[in-house]
């Protein structure tokens, strides 16, 4: 397992916290077109004088109603973070869109919508879903995002139909490292930092050339600030994607999101789900099948995805294999900073992968892995 050797200190010590409250947001939602989000105190990565009024667009419920063809079975797209998600094109500018309709009888629902339009409104980067804007007519509540027309890396991983294509090494490696630097933006560039908290296949969505974008912030948590070293919270998340540390105490930190990436990481490489309850007691947590196996290199041919049929670089994937391994270790500090899992998949990603050769071919070809650091 020696692929990415650890050494170094954190790269972030000193960096400047704001003094905000983890645990409530000062917050005004308007239910009438036309007007701002007000936010007081949320994540930002804004400059000093900015105005914190935000420019996402109010609908109403009638303007989303008619984009959706009230709704029409034929628009509903899937199941998001607590709510139903559907196709619409606005009738103002005829964009496509992705409407997620909030449950009216979930019981966090309300929460989860304010937190998720806060955390949109307010972080902005090239691999986080774009929010269009949302409605709060009454009692509804939805969210209008971006439309990413591939769907899930989840659609693209398991269960394929037999029309859609499976995704090759050099894709998965692309997708793998634009993940992480979503939640590496959410780490290290907003500012108090951000735990994503459901980190999943099926939150990450696809957009034109597989690019991957991290969407359903609705369970999004502000990080620890000044000296605390975590967040104590309610346990929420998804099962065989929780880090055991957060599932057993509440005690949430940005080495929680580490290991929901490295269980994303193996679902990637291997194709199986975080948890499969058809598989054969041992196999069905994804985990704790593949722990044994990172003991011994022989293993690993046995952990790719059979759907590569065997094209993938093998030292590509012994390196993968090394990254997942240190993301899902059991105790926190034992896992790397996302800084560097973008730096060592950006590398993965750059060695581009010939199935007609059989070797790989990159910029950096040959060269050795970046190092990796725990803390």
């Amino acid at each position: 397992m020696g692929c990415f050797p650890c050494g170094g200190k954190s790269n972030q010590n000193g960096k400047k916290q704001l003094p905000i409250n983890n645990n409530t947001f000062d917050h005004q939602i308007p239910s009438t077109s036309g007007e701002k989000l007000k936010v007081n105190s949320a994540p930002n990565a804004k400059k000093d004088g900015e105005s914190d009024h935000i420019a996402a667009r109010t609908f109403t419920f009638r303007e989303l109603a008619a984009a959706t063809k009230n709704f029409r079975a034929d628009c509903h797209v899937g199941e998001g973070g607590f709510g139903r998600v559907y196709k619409g094109q606005l009738e103002s500018t005829n964009q496509v869109v992705a409407i997620k309709q909030l449950d009216r009888n979930g019981l966090q629902g309300n929460r989860e919508f304010l937190v998720e339009v806060l955390m949109l409104s307010m972080l902005h980067h090239p691999n986080l879903v774009n929010l269009i804007g949302y409605c709060a007519d009454g009692d509804q509540r939805l969210l209008v995002y971006e439309y990413m027309p591939l769907g899930s890396l989840e659609d693209h991983l398991h269960d394929l139909p037999l029309d859609r294509r499976q995704l090759d090494w050099n894709t998965r490696m692309k997708i793998a490292a634009g993940a992480a630097k979503g939640l590496e933006y959410l780490h290290d560039k907003a500012n108090p930092p951000v735990i994503y908290r459901d980190l999943k296949c099926s939150n990450i969505l696809l957009g034109e050339g597989y690019r991957p974008k991290l969407s359903d912030f609705g369970l999004a948590k502000l990080g620890p600030v000044g000296d605390n070293t975590h967040v104590s919270t309610r346990v929420m998340g998804t099962y065989g994607y929780c880090a055991p540390e957060y599932a057993m105490t509440g005690q949430l930190t940005l080495k929680s999101d580490v290991y929901s990436f490295g269980v994303v990481l193996l679902e990637i490489i291997t194709g199986r789900k975080a948890i499969d309850n058809s598989r054969t007691g041992g196999e069905q947590n994804l985990v704790a099948w593949a722990r044994p196996l990172f003991n011994d290199r022989r293993n690993f041919a046995q952990m790719a995805d059979p759907l590569l049929q065997g094209q993938y670089p093998v030292r590509g994937l012994y390196q993968a294999l090394a990254v997942a391994a240190m993301c899902v270790q059991e105790q926190p500090n034992m896992r790397p900073l996302i800084a560097d899992l973008v730096t060592a998949l950006t590398y993965l990603a750059s060695q581009k992968y010939d199935p007609e050769t059989q070797s790989v071919q990159g910029p950096r070809a040959g060269s050795s892995p970046p190092r990796m650091r725990r803390e």
